[in-house]
C-alpha cells in the first residue's frame, strides 16, 4: 500500500516537469512557469536545463542518489584472510603459551604478519566478522549509582594500579597473585606469593616501581595488606610509608567498587585466561615458572586498540620512566615522609566518610555523594582535605578540612627519589639561557637591568 502511494507521488512530480517544459516551450518565461506551478525559478531552471541538454522527456525522471564513486569495497580475498586469522586466534586462545586475543586488533596484527594487501580498517574487519556471524556481543554491565571522582591520566608513569587476584592450587594452599599495570600503556607486572601480608604487599610494589618506574600516583584497594588493617584507629601502615618514602602518591579506591580499579580487574582477567586456564598449576614455583612468558607476551602484543597499533612496551618507553632503584632495600622502620595519601570515599547518609578506621564529617556533601579525600603529610603537620573532584580535576571544592592526629616527626623526600627537572634543551633556550649566564654579567650597568 505504501509503495503505491509514493509511486502515485513520484508520477505526479514527473508530471509537473513535463508540464513545465510544456509552458517554456509554448514561449512562457522561467519566472512566469514558476508563478503558474508555485515553484522557485531556480526549480523551473534546473529542469530546463536536465531536459533542453539533450532534448529526452527521460531526463525528467528522478535520478539515482547513489554516489558516483563509492568508496572501495573489500576485496573478497581480503575477507577471507579477516575469518581466517580469526580462526586461527580462536584455536589458538586455548594454547599454553598463547595469548587469547580475538579482536580486531589481533587480526589485524596477524594480517601484518601475513602481508595482506591492502591491510583493511578495524572497523571493516568487526563489519566483515558482523556479517560472518563470527562476533561474540559482550554482555553490558549495570552502572553503579556513585559516582566517585578519578584521575584521568594522559601519559605513562602517571598512574598504575595495583590488585591481588587469589587462586587455589590442588590440595587448598592458596596462592596471592599480585598484578600491576600501566593505565595509559597498559604495561603491566606482577608477582606471586604463598601470603597477602603487608610484607608481600610491600615487596611486591618495590618491584613494580622497579620494573614500571614510579609513578605520579600509585592505586590499590582497602585490603589490610596495603591499609594497614582495620584495627587500630588512624593506622599508617606499612605500604603507606612505603609509598611515601620513595616519592609516589598512594590513592586507595573505594571500599567495594572494583570499578574505578577497572584496568588491573581486566588485567586480573586476562592473566587468569592465559596462565590459570591453560596450565596445570600444582605449587607455587609452578605459577612463577609460567607466569613471567606471559607478561613479556603481553607487552609485544598489539591486541589493544586504545594503543592504536602499538604494543605496551612501545608506549610505556614514550615518556622517561623514574625506576625505583634494582638495589633498593626496605629499611627496616619506615618513617613518615612528605607527601600526600589519597582516599576515593562515599558519603553515607548521615553525611560522614570512614578513612583510616576513623570518621570524618562532611556536612555540605549530599549522601551517597563521591568525594575525593587527601592526606597531606609536611615536617609540621598533617591536613585532611575532602574535595569534590580528583587532583587534575580543573575546578574543584574543598568541602572540609581537618588536622590529621600524628605522634611522630616527618621527614623531608630523600634527594633520590626527588623528580628530576626536566630542562627545555632547544637552541633558542640554550641561547637565551647562555645570554643570561654569561653574556648579561659583561654588559654595562645601566643596559643589563633593562634586559
Amino acid at each position: 500500500m505504501i509503495a503505491r502511494q509514493v509511486s502515485k507521488m513520484n508520477q505526479s512530480y514527473v508530471d509537473e516537469r513535463r508540464t513545465a517544459i510544456h509552458l517554456l516551450r509554448s514561449g512562457r518565461t522561467p519566472a512566469e512557469v514558476a508563478e503558474a506551478l508555485q515553484r522557485s525559478p531556480a526549480w523551473v531552471y534546473k529542469w530546463h536545463d536536465r531536459f533542453f541538454e539533450h532534448g529526452d522527456w527521460h531526463d525528467l525522471n528522478d535520478r539515482s542518489r547513489a554516489p558516483k564513486h563509492p568508496s572501495q569495497k573489500l576485496l573478497e580475498s581480503v575477507r577471507q584472510a579477516i575469518c581466517h586469522a580469526r580462526s586461527e586466534l580462536e584455536a589458538e586462545a586455548n594454547q599454553p603459551g598463547k595469548l587469547s586475543y580475538i579482536g580486531a586488533p589481533a587480526i589485524l596484527e596477524r594480517l601484518g604478519k601475513w602481508r595482506t594487501r591492502p591491510l583493511p580498517s578495524l572497523t571493516s574487519i568487526e563489519r566483515t566478522l558482523r556479517v560472518k556471524g563470527m562476533t561474540h556481543p559482550h554482555k553490558s554491565k549495570p552502572t553503579s549509582e556513585v559516582i566517585y571522582p578519578h584521575l584521568k591520566p594522559r601519559q605513562p608513569h602517571q598512574l598504575i594500579q595495583a590488585d591481588i587476584v587469589t587462586h587455589y592450587l590442588p590440595g587448598g594452599a592458596c596462592v596471592a597473585c599480585f598484578n600491576a599495570i600501566d593505565v595509559v600503556s597498559r604495561y603491566p607486572t606482577g608477582d606471586q606469593y604463598a601470603s597477602r601480608r603487608s610484607q608481600d604487599a610491600a615487596n611486591f610494589l618495590i618491584q613494580a616501581w622497579q620494573t614500571l618506574g614510579i609513578p605520579d600516583f600509585t592505586q590499590v584497594d582497602n585490603e589490610g595488606c596495603f591499609s594497614g588493617g582495620f584495627t587500630h584507629a588512624g593506622v599508617l601502615g606499612k605500604v603507606l610509608r612505603l609509598a611515601l618514602w620513595v616519592g609516589t602518591q598512594l590513592v586507595f579506591s573505594p571500599v567495594y567498587h572494583p570499578e574505578s580499579n577497572a584496568s588491573v580487574e581486566r588485567f586480573h582477567q586476562d592473566y587468569n585466561l592465559n596462565v590459570w586456564d591453560k596450565f596445570e598449576l600444582f605449587s607455587l614455583k609452578a605459577v612463577r615458572q609460567h607466569s613471567p612468558g606471559f607478561f613479556e607476551a603481553y607487552r609485544q602484543s598489539h591486541h589493544c586498540e586504545a594503543l592504536v597499533g602499538r604494543c605496551p612496551a612501545q608506549v610505556h618507553g614514550e615518556q622517561p620512566a623514574f625506576p625505583l632503584p634494582a638495589d633498593f632495600e626496605l629499611p627496616k622502620r619506615l618513617p613518615l615522609t612528605e607527601g600526600r595519601v589519597h582516599f576515593m570515599r562515599r558519603v553515607t547518609s548521615d553525611r560522614m566518610i570512614s578513612l583510616l578506621n576513623l570518621d570524618w564529617e562532611v556536612p555540605t556533601a549530599h549522601p551517597d555523594q563521591g568525594v575525593w579525600a587527601t592526606l597531606e603529610f609536611t615536617t609540621q603537620r598533617a591536613q585532611l582535605r575532602i574535595y569534590d573532584a580528583a587532583p587534575d580535576a580543573e575546578k574543584r571544592v574543598c568541602l572540609a578540612e581537618y588536622p590529621f592526629p600524628i605522634h611522630e616527626p616527618v621527614y623531608p623526600l630523600r634527594e633520590e627519589f626527588q623528580r628530576p627537572i626536566l630542562v627545555e634543551t632547544s637552541w633558542f633556550d640554550l641561547a637565551a639561557n647562555f645570554f643570561h649566564t654569561v653574556i648579561k654579567d659583561q654588559l654595562p650597568a645601566w643596559l643589563s637591568t633593562m634586559l
